[in-house]
């Protein structure tokens, strides 16, 4: 047993490097005892690292001086952080009725082909993060796929993979 589970704490990841906790701990020291700074700390850490591990969570409560369970209620209630690693790109497939009914479930089973995963999971090699989300209120160029921040519309199934390879 190591000694953060004797402690009752996560064990660090793998991926993050030690210049990954120092930029944690400096940003933790910027906003040490500045209200409402949780989120903008959360975010920021998020850069650094890609997603916020709950053993990364437990290092910013500490450096906040704020107790854990405040920070992780923050980190899963709201939906633009991740406690999985993400991948270079994400890809979100709308789910919505328009799009489905126009060919987004045959886009997204597509996807999940050719990336070799399902939706929810990365890539192996970290490159592709795949997501069904309900509505991207985009309906009349439905169906929609945005990967990162560039939104396409009118994606079919036989063009979906050409679409994402673009991606580097």
């Amino acid at each position: 047993m190591s000694l953060a589970q004797q402690r009752g704490r996560a064990e660090m990841p793998d991926d993050i490097t030690p210049e990954m906790l120092a930029r944690i701990d400096e940003i933790c020291a910027q906003h040490r005892g500045k209200p409402g700074s949780l989120i903008p700390v959360l975010q920021k850490v998020q850069e650094v690292v890609g997603y916020l591990p709950v053993a990364v969570q437990e290092r910013i409560a500490e450096g906040l001086g704020l107790p854990g369970h405040e920070v992780f209620g923050v980190t899963s209630f709201y939906s633009f952080f991740s406690m999985k690693p993400k991948g270079r790109h994400t890809i979100r497939v709308c789910m919505g009725t328009a799009c489905y009914v126009r060919g987004g479930k045959e886009a997204l089973e597509r996807l999940e082909r050719h990336l070799g995963i399902p939706v929810d999971s990365m890539t192996p090699d970290r490159r592709f993060s795949l997501e069904q989300v309900r509505c991207l209120g985009a309906c009349g160029v439905a169906p929609v796929v945005v990967v990162d921040q560039d939104t396409h519309r009118k994606v079919m199934a036989d063009t979906v993979v050409d679409l994402i390879e673009r991606y580097e």
